[in-house]
């Protein structure tokens, strides 16, 4: 299995925590290290674009795009956080390929940091899980006119 983990650089104290909770979930769970991409994104909104990237250049077979939005007194939380889920389903549907949609969306820095805490509830552990999930049902159940 080939990952690719996506991870926007902003808010980068909580994506960081997130991108090492999912890389240290995939090597428990036999992911090979060489196999394990991190890319890099500048935001939340960039994931999209990126992960379609990922996706279409054909070396991955799923994508954790990994994201923090936090609530602020302006809508900006409402485009990014909405254009970053729209994007990304959009590709993962499109593409066939599992997109998994790891955007923390908080409404306080606090929050978000519970989630990301390393030695707590890391979210990006569940992200991470949540690849190998979708990947072991596509594996089970191939589109139709495929052989298995």
């Amino acid at each position: 299995m080939r990952i690719a983990l996506l991870v926007a650089r902003f808010n980068s104290l909580v994506t960081e925590e997130l991108l090492e909770g999912a890389r240290t979930r995939l090597l428990e769970r036999g992911v090979v290290a060489e196999n394990i991409a991190t890319l890099r994104a500048p935001g939340a909104w960039d994931l999209p674009q990126a992960a379609r990237r990922a996706v279409d250049s054909g070396r991955y077979d799923a994508v954790v795009a990994i994201g923090c939005v936090i609530r602020g007194e302006t809508a900006h939380f409402d485009y990014v956080a909405g254009n970053a889920s729209e994007g990304l389903g959009r590709v993962a549907l499109d593409s066939g390929v599992p997109v998994v949609f790891g955007v923390l969306t908080t409404d306080t820095a606090e929050q978000a940091r519970e989630r990301s805490n390393l030695y707590g509830s890391n979210r990006g552990a569940e992200f991470a899980d949540a690849a190998l999930e979708l990947l072991e049902l596509f594996a089970a159940h191939p589109p139709s006119g495929c052989p298995e």
